[in-house]
């Protein structure tokens, strides 16, 4: 039975959060921010800025916005200051779960993470307790379409640093070292072979399978996490079969 991929599965609930509450544009706005003033305001010598860049065109943010949120984080621009905290944490049925937050309050995000976790059934854990199950990878997702195979993708990224194609079921996940994700994503589209989201991300080194139950409430905790603002992303170890994610809806 076909297993879905918890990055793509976690990011496409986290794009329909996101979309719903608008969040996603001052979300970028710090990732961007943060990646200009760590790596400097010049997208070509800054693969992280680099992607970024390409991920707020994609989801439509003003060129204006991309261009004050690189400012604030070269000083061109006065800003907030953000700190990147990552919390460790474990969700029902024993998931891994990583939080990664970008914060001007430091007790605020600790405080609403631990919340979301110990009301919906999940528990903190210490620094390095699970962030050894993810490796950080550059990942790009495919939508399945008539006349492209999983060969025609392998043909087309081996050469720009792809590390693995992974087949999700409806759609193909490429998987590569942070550095080469922007030169996958060209080599797609090159090849004439669109892509449905590109990142760099937490993927997991092993999986937990989890039944029904456990994968509402698993989800439950996630929700309960991207509900706060400090939080960018929820990355967790967790494999749902396809029949479960169909009743789950």
């Amino acid at each position: 039975m076909a297993k879905h991929n918890k990055w793509s599965k976690v990011k496409r609930l986290k794009a329909v959060t996101d979309a719903r509450k608008g969040k996603v544009f001052s979300r970028l706005s710090r990732e961007i921010t943060i990646a200009a003033k760590a790596g400097g305001g010049d997208p070509e010598g800054n693969a992280r800025l680099r992607t970024l860049v390409l991920k707020a065109r994609e989801a439509n943010m003003p060129a204006d916005n991309v261009d004050r949120a690189i400012k604030k984080g070269t000083g061109e621009l006065p800003g907030v200051t953000y700190e990147e905290i990552t919390y460790e944490g474990y969700g029902p049925g024993g998931v891994a779960v990583l939080v990664e937050c970008l914060t001007d309050n430091r007790n605020r995000a600790a405080s609403d993470v631990r919340t979301a976790f110990s009301r919906n059934g999940g528990s903190m854990a210490d620094p390095g307790s699970v962030s050894y199950l993810f490796n950080r990878k550059g990942v790009v997702i495919v939508s399945k379409t008539a006349g492209v195979t999983e060969d025609d993708i392998l043909n087309a990224v081996l050469e720009a640093g792809a590390e693995e194609v992974n087949d999700l079921g409806d759609s193909f996940e490429v998987t590569s070292e942070t550095s080469d994700v922007v030169a996958v994503r060209s080599a797609l589209q090159d090849a004439g072979i669109d892509y449905e989201a590109a990142d760099i991300a937490f993927v997991p080194t092993m999986e937990v399978p989890i039944d029904e139950d456990q994968a509402r409430r698993v989800f439950r905790v996630i929700d309960a996490l991207e509900d706060s603002d400090d939080v960018q992303d929820v990355y967790a170890n967790y494999s749902v079969s396809d029949d479960v994610m169909e009743k789950l809806g």
